[in-house]
């Protein structure tokens, strides 16, 4: 067993066998909490499965179904896997974008304020209109933070970091005085024509919240794994990451790849945000950035930077954060214990190249034995 798991840990598909690695490493760590806690496991992943709708609930409220937990789960989907799509682009060019809870943040309101309050706009103009703004907006900040990058060498975290403060700040401040619900204390709710979401529709006699992002994020995936694996740029991009200097030496111009990175790594973002905002949520919350800004860098290191890992990956996380709270209800645990497993899986997955490494070097050392042994038989 431990000789057939260090093959597939040094082999050509090691990326995939250390995922699987941490994602089974986190579930024994999880059940061992949960047993240390008095609670049953597998009674607990099971109502995390229940939660989103892959299994039936004992019962169900008077219009909803597995079919609503279902599609309520891919309305969640959809803008966690496209910041972690955000977060590989970046990620892919040596580059660690931490402020796409900002981004989101910021194409979120704007695409809020100019698009989802306009009620004489028709939903085939105002859904495109909310997608363009989200794709220009992120765009236009993420090349601000590449360019602060390359010209005054101001490290991406510490950029992004500050920008997630002030963007969080500004948009508190004009939602409170310009946008704000007096009930909710939250900001107006969009119009259904500017929703990316399609809500109350009728499948299989139930209500469902259809979102339109699920079929955007898929589609994007399979774009950025083309543009990394088929594509000049993207192979540049590529370059930059892996050796900055050798990839100047040989003609590539870093920092136009730089600022073009993280320009495509915001317009994710960005598009993660109108999906979040004018879609899963509907609302924003006053100085308050998307806790999956941070959760779409555990998904991206649980696929292993690859925009295809990227989709199982952003599934078995909001899995756990979807399913929490039906979790916590059936079996008598805080809710929070879904991250808490996130940032264990976080802490697997992050161990992925050391796994690697001591696989290859134990069948390294089985190599040299077997060597040894056939020296002294001849």
């Amino acid at each position: 067993m431990k000789k057939f798991l260090a093959q597939r840990l040094d082999g050509r598909y090691s990326a995939f066998w250390a995922s699987v690695l941490a994602i089974i490493l986190t579930l024994i760590t999880a059940s061992l909490l949960l047993l240390v806690m008095g609670k049953d496991p597998v009674v607990a992943f099971q109502s995390f499965l229940q939660g989103c709708g892959f299994l039936p609930k004992a019962n169900y409220g008077g219009g909803s179904g597995m079919l609503s937990d279902l599609f309520d789960f891919l309305n969640y989907l959809a803008p966690l896997l496209l910041a972690s799509l955000a977060f590989i682009a970046g990620f892919k060019t040596g580059l660690f974008n931490i402020g796409i809870s900002g981004q989101m943040l910021f194409s979120g309101f704007l695409a809020t304020v100019f698009i989802g309050y306009n009620k004489s706009m028709s939903a085939a103009i105002a859904k495109p209109l909310v997608i363009l703004i989200g794709l220009a907006s992120g765009c236009l900040l993420g090349a601000l933070i590449g360019f602060l990058k390359y010209r005054f060498n101001i490290h991406e975290v510490v950029s992004t970091i500050m920008i997630n403060y002030i963007i969080s700040y500004l948009t508190g401040f004009f939602i409170n005085n310009n946008y704000v619900d007096m009930m909710t204390r939250t900001s107006r709710i969009c119009t259904a024509a500017a929703r990316l979401t399609w809500t109350n529709v009728k499948i299989g006699g139930v209500n469902c919240k259809v979102p339109l992002g699920i079929v955007i994020a898929v589609l994007i995936a399979f774009v950025v794994q083309f543009l990394f694996d088929k594509t000049s740029f993207g192979f540049e991009l590529k370059a930059v990451g892996l050796n900055s200097r050798c990839a100047k030496y040989f003609g590539v111009n870093v920092g136009k790849s730089v600022v073009l990175s993280m320009a495509i790594s915001g317009a994710l973002a960005g598009l993660a945000g109108v999906c979040y905002y004018l879609g899963y949520t509907n609302t924003i919350i006053p100085k308050t950035l998307a806790g999956m800004g941070y959760d779409s860098i555990s998904v991206a290191l649980l696929g292993s930077a690859s925009p295809i890992g990227a989709i199982l990956a952003s599934v078995i996380v909001s899995i756990f954060q979807q399913g929490a709270n039906y979790m916590s209800s059936r079996v008598g645990v805080a809710k929070e214990i879904a991250s808490l497993i996130t940032g264990i899986m976080l802490l697997y997955a992050a161990c992925g190249n050391y796994m690697r490494i001591v696989a290859h070097s134990y069948l390294q050392k089985e190599l040299d034995k077997t060597s040894s042994r056939e020296g002294k038989e001849r």
